[in-house]
């Protein structure tokens, strides 16, 4: 049984899981999408109630039956390296790629439709709060006035995009920002915004989870760091990530929320204030999680190996003539 690994080329987080998969000697196909008719190929038949449907990567031929688990790392458009792309090229790539992959057996990670659903940022929110997660006061809208009677309510506020990366090639992270106090939110008409209270924080916390295994690291913050240094991905560091223990209170909220996003994978941002509360910041179902391995030394992604390489088959229903019901 093969793992399939949907990603860029270029992904050495992947590289990481390719490796630990190879020293388990489980047999692993990486594809990118955007190969599609440019050195990969792909087959489905359905036939008399039966499919049968094959991948082509590099020459190596394997069958959608045999795939033990996916997972969906960091794939780029469909046919996008075609050698006459086009919308409508894409379209009919990933129409035919996934639609075959949905036909499978295989145990996702994660799968394409729970994993759309787990991007959009008011959705996480709203989760968050019903699994138990401490949210930070928070406002979307295009509304000046909700705005700046938000900004009376709580004074100290950031701003940051609803949906994450600004979409050009490479995709341009945008940083969560500090609201300045005379702010003039005359803006917000233009399009949506995301207002929410600062939390003063002690630290960073980034919790991956994988299944039902939590690994988390923590960044303490500097004491001595410019109120307006509010997001950990631009601030000067002066600590590597550590090791950190999960309180029993969080590792139940956040399975909880992994279980009703029907997410196997998850990077969740918190931020942690004098208190010790962790405030959920967002759960990212694709996350980075490289950095924090090279830095606590924890096994994440032997973990994630692990998991891909369960055997989540209940075996193949089968049709007359033995043929497989499934692709």
């Amino acid at each position: 049984m093969t793992v399939l690994i949907l990603t860029s080329e270029e992904d050495v987080t992947a590289d990481m899981v390719v490796l630990r998969l190879g020293e388990a000697g489980v047999p692993v196909v990486r594809l990118d999408p955007a190969d599609l008719t440019n050195g990969v190929a792909l087959s489905g038949e359905y036939v008399r109630g039966a499919c049968r449907g094959h991948l082509s990567v590099g020459g190596r031929l394997v069958s959608m039956n045999g795939l033990r688990s996916i997972w969906v790392r960091r794939p780029g458009n469909a046919a996008v390296k075609a050698a006459q792309p086009s919308a409508w090229l894409t379209e009919e790539s990933s129409q035919a790629l996934y639609g075959m992959l949905r036909a499978t057996d295989a145990r996702w990670m994660n799968h394409p439709d729970a994993a759309r659903r787990a991007r959009h940022k008011p959705w996480q929110l709203h989760l968050a709060q019903r699994t138990g997660l401490a949210v930070p006061a928070t406002l979307i809208t295009t509304f000046p006035q909700a705005a700046r009677e938000f900004a009376e309510r709580f004074p100290d506020l950031v701003v940051k995009p609803v949906s994450g990366a600004h979409p050009q090639e490479p995709p341009r992270a945008v940083p969560t920002s500090r609201v300045a106090p005379d702010a003039d939110f005359a803006a917000v008409a233009f399009g949506p915004t995301l207002l929410q209270r600062r939390v003063v924080k002690q630290a960073d916390i980034r919790l991956t989870v994988i299944g039902d295994t939590l690994l988390a690291a923590r960044k303490p913050a500097d004491p001595a760091a410019h109120p307006d240094d509010v997001d950990v991905r631009f601030a000067p560091s002066v600590s590597p990530w550590l090791p950190a223990d999960v309180p029993p209170r969080i590792a139940e909220a956040v399975l909880r929320y992994l279980r009703e996003a029907e997410l196997a994978y998850g990077a969740f941002d918190f931020a942690e204030d004098a208190d010790g509360i962790w405030w959920f910041l967002e759960c990212n179902q694709s996350g980075q999680f490289g950095f924090v391995e090279m830095d606590t030394g924890q096994p994440i992604a032997a973990a994630i190996a692990t998991w891909l390489a369960m055997d989540g088959h209940s075996g193949h229903a089968r049709a007359e003539g033995g043929r497989s019901a499934t692709c």
